[in-house]
């Protein structure tokens, strides 16, 4: 009981400071107010601006996109047309070149025929030489035994008959 007397002078003081507190954090909560109030008045006119000048530049953006977006379809075009000229023109390359191959290919195999059939020629021209340069041989070989012979007969005249027309008649006179 003694505790609840205690406490219940106490509790009057108590809850003067607590009034008092309350009333202060209420002025100051009202001059806070006050003081967001004029700083938000005051820049009022700047967040209106502002937000006017953001606006703006989202159109602005919104379209420097669209303009963007256009010219890439454009350029997408462009490069599909490019592209499609250049396979063509790859295709249409590719095609001469495999026309002059075919024709190179076409001139060597003629030359190659032609190769062989003047190799073909040239063995038989050398089988014909071959033949020739044996038979020339055997006259040269009935030629040489004739000069033997002839010189063996000469060797047989007397020494004094040593003029041509001498020996010319002498031969003449052994073939008697």
């Amino acid at each position: 009981m003694f505790l609840c007397q205690g406490f219940r002078k106490y509790l009057p003081e108590h809850l003067n400071d607590l009034k008092k507190e309350n009333f202060s954090l209420k002025l100051r909560i009202y001059f806070l107010e006050e003081r967001m109030q004029q700083k938000y008045e005051a820049s009022r006119e700047d967040i209106y601006r502002r937000n006017i000048e953001l606006k703006v530049e989202v159109e602005s953006l919104k379209r420097e996109l669209q303009d963007k977006k256009q010219h890439l379809d454009k350029t997408c075009a462009d490069v599909e047309n490019l592209s499609s000229q250049n396979a063509a023109e790859l295709r249409r390359q590719f095609e001469e070149r495999q026309q002059e191959t075919q024709h190179v290919y076409e001139l060597l195999e003629n030359k190659i025929q032609l190769l062989q059939e003047e190799s073909r020629l040239a063995k038989n021209e050398a089988a014909r030489m071959a033949a020739l340069v044996e038979a020339e041989k055997e006259c040269n070989l009935e030629l040489s035994e004739k000069l033997k012979g002839v010189t063996k007969d000469r060797d047989n005249v007397p020494g004094d008959c040593v003029r041509p027309d001498q020996y010319a008649e002498t031969l003449a006179q052994k073939d008697k």
